[in-house]
């Protein structure tokens, strides 16, 4: 199945809560699910309970969705994140988090992580003075996160650093947005995920 392409604002009715999908409108009274806090469709007034099934799926879609990741890339860290030391959950989220894409998005040179995708892709970044076009690219401590020259004077930039001071900036990350740079000064922990997530219902979704 192909990447949802759809009108943003339903994941987060469906999801009942922000996803932040949608950029700084997100932080607006614009927002759709601050005018409209209920689920899409005829019967939206209405949530039926779920079943620990429709939980576990809710919340494995929800961060998937988040992070802008298909199925078989999101089981992959799924399984990567069983491997490694530590609590599967939460190693999940950090992966996730260190993805280069959402470091983008979170030193604030995107809107969102859907924008951030599409500016890495488009070899805007360089990564230790290297072009990196890979949004999945897992950054380490110490990379420098870099806007070419040639780019920093694209307008839709300067305003999303303009604004994400309302975001704020992980303690995990260094921002200089006089010089477009940014640095991954230590990993992410748990507790710099804001939005409230429910990993080990992902992680008992896919050991079924």
């Amino acid at each position: 199945m192909g990447r949802y392409r759809g009108p943003v604002c339903r994941i987060c009715r469906r999801q009942g809560m922000k996803l932040f999908l949608k950029g700084d409108r997100c932080y607006t009274d614009k927002c759709a699910f601050e005018r409209r806090p209920y689920p899409p469709g005829q019967h939206g007034h209405t949530r039926p309970k779920l079943t620990n099934y429709g939980l576990q799926l809710r919340e494995k879609q929800k961060v998937k969705r988040m992070y802008g990741i298909l199925e078989r890339q999101f089981r992959m860290y799924v399984e990567k994140a069983s491997r490694m030391k530590g609590i599967s959950g939460e190693n999940l989220l950090i992966l996730l988090e260190r993805r280069l894409d959402n470091v983008v998005y979170r030193l604030g040179f995107a809107v969102s992580r859907s924008e951030a995708r599409q500016l890495i892709r488009h070899n805007h970044f360089l990564v230790n003075d290297k072009k990196v076009n890979i949004p999945s690219y897992l950054v380490k401590v110490g990379d420098v996160i870099k806007l070419k020259e040639n780019s920093r004077k694209i307008t839709k930039i300067a305003e999303s650093l303009e604004a994400a001071s309302k975001r704020g900036l992980p303690k995990w990350l260094e921002c200089d947005r006089e010089n477009f740079t940014g640095k991954v000064i230590s990993l992410p922990s748990r507790e710099d995920i804001t939005i409230p997530i429910q990993e080990n219902l992902i992680i008992e979704f896919y050991s079924r």
